[in-house]
């Protein structure tokens, strides 16, 4: 697991435009949003002001694109669910990916969370509630009790928690993301085999 991660983080840090962006994030989470220029980002990275302009204008523009970037896999998530039966082992499916896609974007909704001012003018709030609906959809059956419906939004708002809320428990941090995610799934499998107990009968 810790592989792809690193991975990951590897090749991020070969590419110019995702350096800015991380050194942004990093930036933002220390100091501020508010408060940080891009000046200090193109000190930090080691850069002229003119290359980082090359890659964003803004700081706006920084946000938007970590945005749109971290928030693509979820958004492919979604496209590869609606294409998909609507079984347990789908919303199970999606549940993992979606545990993964989160824990890429960690910092992004660290930022969201402490400058929601920010994000509201930016509209992301809105476009990254339009995919929480397209998620909604694919695990909820629209027909179950409102319990069942209830727990597989809770399944959601479980891995939420487990980004912000649960930060302070104790263990590694892929140990605690794992346990997170088992209850997320015992959610999401006692929702469908409950409506599916219903339709048997």
């Amino acid at each position: 697991m810790g592989v792809t991660m690193d991975g990951t983080k590897q090749q991020r840090r070969g590419n110019t435009r995702q350096r800015i962006q991380d050194v942004a994030l990093e930036l933002f989470a220390e100091q501020g949003y508010e408060k940080t220029s891009l000046r200090e980002i193109a000190e930090r990275l080691d850069v002229t002001k003119a290359a980082l302009y090359y890659h964003f204008k803004t700081k706006e523009e920084i946000i938007v694109s970590l945005f749109e970037d971290l928030t693509q896999p979820i958004a492919d998530l979604i496209e590869w669910g609606r294409g998909q039966p609507h079984t347990l082992e789908t919303k199970q499916e999606i549940l993992r990916r979606y545990s993964e896609a989160l824990s890429h974007a960690e910092p992004l909704f660290r930022f969201m969370q402490e400058n929601q001012a920010t994000v509201r003018e930016l509209r992301i709030g809105e476009t990254f509630k339009d995919r929480m609906h397209g998620l909604r959809e694919i695990l909820m059956d629209p027909d179950a009790e409102l319990v069942d419906q209830v727990r597989s939004l809770s399944a959601m708002f479980t891995l939420h928690a487990g980004m912000f809320v649960m930060q302070d428990l104790v263990g590694d941090v892929e140990k605690r993301r794992q346990a997170v995610l088992e209850v997320a799934l015992d959610l999401v499998t006692q929702a469908h085999e409950h409506a599916h107990a219903d339709t048997d009968d």
